[in-house]
């Protein structure tokens, strides 16, 4: 029998990630996320946004896995949209009067975020490498001319070519 959960979303932070951090270095950002989907009115005839809340959750992986709980700590922002992939985890627990409850939470594994940079603000682009924004220093420390935010996915033009520079 085959099995998949996975869940694609594109909406907007409403609130800013709250950070966890365990006794043995681990951490998780908990945040909430907002979806419409839309739905025509039968009375009006005019199409409406319905909200869709959810809680989403993300976590460091390891020493060597993505740090994904950081990425999200720095740059996510209430109201800021981003586009999210990640699992569906249902939690489950037994109130203080007894009464069992659960509620269905998503586990982020990827991000992209959907917005141009703003003052403080990362770039547009995928988490699947490092956030475009995170300035690392080049073989010659951050003097280098190749460093700096983006520096890693920019590569220079390439050389104007003549005629006897032609392989054939």
């Amino acid at each position: 029998m085959a099995n998949l959960n996975k869940v694609m979303l594109i909406g907007r932070l409403t609130r800013d990630p709250e950070i966890r951090t365990f006794a043995n270095g681990g951490k998780v950002a908990h945040f909430g996320f907002a979806v419409n989907n839309r739905k025509k009115n039968s009375s009006t005839g005019q199409w409406e946004d319905e909200p869709v809340f959810l809680d989403l959750e993300a976590f460091n992986r390891g020493t060597t896995g993505r740090q994904l709980a950081d990425l999200v700590e720095q740059y996510f922002h209430k109201g800021k949209q981003y586009f999210i992939e990640g699992r569906l985890k249902l939690d489950q627990w037994t109130a203080q009067d007894g009464q069992k409850r659960s509620r269905l939470k998503i586990v982020v594994e990827d991000f992209q975020f959907l917005e141009p940079a703003g003052e403080g603000g990362a770039r547009m682009g995928s988490m699947s490498r490092k956030p475009a924004a995170v300035a690392e220093p080049g073989p010659g420390g951050f003097d280098d001319p190749g460093a700096g935010p983006g520096a890693e996915m920019m590569e220079p033009p390439p050389e104007p070519r003549g005629e006897d520079d032609i392989p054939f």
